[in-house]
């Protein structure tokens, strides 16, 4: 399988504070999706997991540089030097910036704050001193200002427009000083226009760029990747409302900065910058439309009415039930028109408004009682085509005949999953096959800290399964992801007369591959990510309720390649309402089956039929390298089977059952075992 490098991680361990890693995350996903996935990790995740394989940038963000050596110092910096000198990048933002020089002088001659020494990583072979600027405190804004920046331009040749000033938000960090003078391996990428409170050489270095083996370095002092729109006032700060309007009327300037910044480390950017969008009405239908009204009655215990409205005040969410005829009424183009001020606006564009709490904007569901959507309302999702498809495919599948009755579609929503799952008050009155589908998520979820990249063109669904109680143990939860997953690729593969050689395979525990259309057909076949399965479990009234969240690269290319892709010239495009119908019917019958007769032969050679594992040999990490050949799944709790193998590659008669870790990159490091 080829190893795409499509994370961009972020620190968030011991020295990062919460301001630094919530505008790191912020902007650099604003800027890089949805090329790339933009994952949170912290110290373990650095010293324990294989991550650098799919790393495309390494970011450390401001705090202070000394948590970072008490953790890191040693095998972790060794780990991260590694990735970098072999083809890595590194981001280093303030404190990050300190951590990557060879030395670091930080408020010489003040006792109470100086930190004076040597660092292991060196990517730049000089000193990073500092603060640039007096006045800097832990923990405060009161030595935060804005600071002018002049640009190398020179420095950024192939990478885009890049402006020859900007404005940047600074609070404590330094000036890069004493590299090798003819040092090519350097360069100044910006120096401080303002007059500095420390010795910073000639050039007055603000970022510079380091070559490191085969890979690089931006290191920074001040803040580029602070956005106004995420600054708020400080009452006891003098002057900080002057600073962030200074900060947001050059806010373009510093974008196209950090863009080509982004650019020269070898990162794909989004050039229109455009904002995440805002949250879209939530469409309830069903398959009979006289259905929606058994639905909501089943509601009626957690419907609140205020002022002729009814709202379902949830755990997580705020659910404002509407209309499609009252959609317009007086209260709902007040609520259409009202300022971004208003709880109950439509979450405002990201790219003016800074980070938004989902949590706390009000989602509609518009209930359609009397007939499915208009092809206006929803003009990404053909409700017609995704019923008719349903109806069809159960002719086929006569197990089939309820999963996908009840659908709620909207244009863009946080995450499928986590509307579901974390509003156990609605999801505990939600019937098996409720399914709740998206055109784009703006929050989706993944495996343990990862996020599933979902543009428009992905097909993003997710299912309420009501599993009995007493049927776990003879019928384990863990199966419903296998189930899933054969689910998807014969819903691929049986989506039309001629679809059924789409290259399209199954990754323990829970992914689905594609052969990469990308690849030359000369070589040895490479497979990509193109989709992900994502179950949680609650449990009430006697049954384990189950949201099981898919998402697929349908006809979106990014960020590694889609179904669409996959196509010979002479087949027709996906529906992505086709395709879903397929899912859910597929899935229905196949769940029906194993609550009757448990996880059967046929299930399992159908999963094997299509998993990309067939004899693969791996190594048990945790076993001090152990090599294992894998030879299929357990059938009791569904982890992986293994044999383990001696220096000759023959059985030694040891077989190791495997679990994943939730937390790992790579499901074939770092395997926790169990000897069977």
């Amino acid at each position: 399988m080829t190893s795409h490098k499509l994370n961009v991680l972020v620190y968030t361990g011991t020295g990062s504070t919460v301001e630094s890693v919530k505008h790191a995350i912020y902007t650099l996903r604003r800027l890089l999706s949805p090329n790339y996935a933009v994952i949170p990790i912290t110290e373990t995740v650095l010293l324990k997991e294989p991550w650098a394989p799919s790393c495309a940038l390494l970011v450390f963000p401001g705090g202070a540089d000394l948590g970072y050596c008490r953790v890191l110092n040693g095998e972790g910096n060794s780990i991260i030097s590694q990735y970098v000198r072999r083809g890595g990048s590194y981001l280093g933002f303030c404190a990050g910036g300190y951590y990557g020089c060879k030395k670091c002088e930080f408020e010489v001659g003040n006792k109470a704050m100086e930190v004076v020494g040597s660092r292991e990583l060196a990517f730049f072979p000089g000193t990073c001193r500092g603060g640039a600027f007096k006045g800097f405190q832990y923990h405060s804004e009161k030595g935060a200002r804005a600071v002018r920046v002049n640009v190398a331009k020179d420095a950024f040749r192939g990478a885009g427009a890049v402006p020859e000033v900007f404005t940047s938000y600074y609070n404590g960090g330094g000036v890069f000083v004493n590299s090798a003078d003819g040092n090519t391996d350097i360069e100044v990428l910006a120096s401080y226009a303002n007059e500095l409170d420390v010795d910073g050489g000639p050039e007055k270095a603000a970022l510079v760029y380091c070559k490191v083996g085969q890979g690089s370095a931006i290191l920074t002092g001040p803040h580029p990747e602070f956005a106004a729109a995420n600054l708020s006032p400080q009452n006891d700060v003098e002057g900080y409302d002057e600073l962030i309007a200074t900060l947001r009327a050059d806010d373009d300037a510093r974008t196209s900065f950090l863009k080509a910044c982004l650019t020269k480390l070898g990162l794909e950017v989004t050039q229109e910058t455009s904002g995440v969008p805002s949250l879209s009405r939530l469409h309830l239908s069903s398959i009979s439309s006289n259905d929606i009204d058994d639905l909501l009655h089943s509601w009626e215990e957690i419907i609140t009415r205020e002022d002729g409205e009814e709202y379902i005040r949830a755990e997580n969410d705020t659910f404002h039930l509407q209309k499609p005829e009252t959609m317009w009424s007086v209260t709902g183009l007040r609520e259409a028109l009202t300022s971004n001020d208003s709880p109950d606006q439509k979450s405002p564009n990201m790219s003016g408004e800074g980070i938004i709490d989902y949590s706390t904007i009000v989602k509609h569901i518009v209930t359609h009682e009397t007939a499915w959507p208009e092809a206006k309302a929803t003009p990404y999702f053909n409700h017609n085509a995704f019923y008719s498809s349903l109806q069809e495919y159960r002719r086929s599948e006569p197990e089939a005949e309820e999963w996908g009755d009840f659908l709620m579609y909207g244009e863009v929503v946080t995450s499928t999953n986590t509307l579901l799952e974390k509003n156990f008050k609605l999801l505990s009155r939600l019937p098996s096959g409720f399914t709740l589908t998206a055109t784009t998520q703006v929050a989706g979820r993944g495996r343990g800290s990862n996020v599933w990249v979902s543009p428009a063109g992905s097909l993003i669904m997710s299912t309420v399964i009501n599993h009995p109680a007493h049927l776990a143990p003879s019928r384990p939860i863990v199966f419903i992801q296998y189930l899933a997953a054969i689910a998807i690729v014969e819903a691929v593969k049986s989506y039309d007369r001629g679809y059924d050689e789409v290259p399209v395979k199954l990754k323990w525990p829970n992914d689905i591959y594609a052969l990469d259309p990308r690849q030359p057909s000369s070589s040895s076949p490479s497979y990509v990510k193109i989709g992900g399965i994502l179950s949680n479990c609650s449990y009430s009234s006697g049954s384990y309720q189950i949201v099981l969240g898919i998402g697929i690269n349908t006809t979106n290319g990014r960020p590694t390649t889609s179904l669409d892709a996959l196509l010979p010239s002479h087949l027709a495009p996906f529906r992505i309402e086709k395709l879903t119908a397929g899912i859910l019917t597929r899935l229905e019958a196949l769940y029906k089956t194993f609550i009757r007769r448990g996880f059967t032969r046929d299930m399992e050679g159908a999963y094997y039929k299509h998993w990309l594992h067939g004899r693969q040999i791996v190594n048990l990490e945790t076993q001090g390298g152990v090599k294992a050949r894998i030879v299929g799944i357990t059938t009791d709790w569904g982890m992986l089977r293994a044999e383990e193998l001696g220096s000759d590659d023959r059985p030694t008669g040891k077989i190791w059952a495997l679990q994943s870790d939730e937390n790992s990159f790579d499901f074939f490091r770092g395997l926790v075992k169990r000897k069977i």
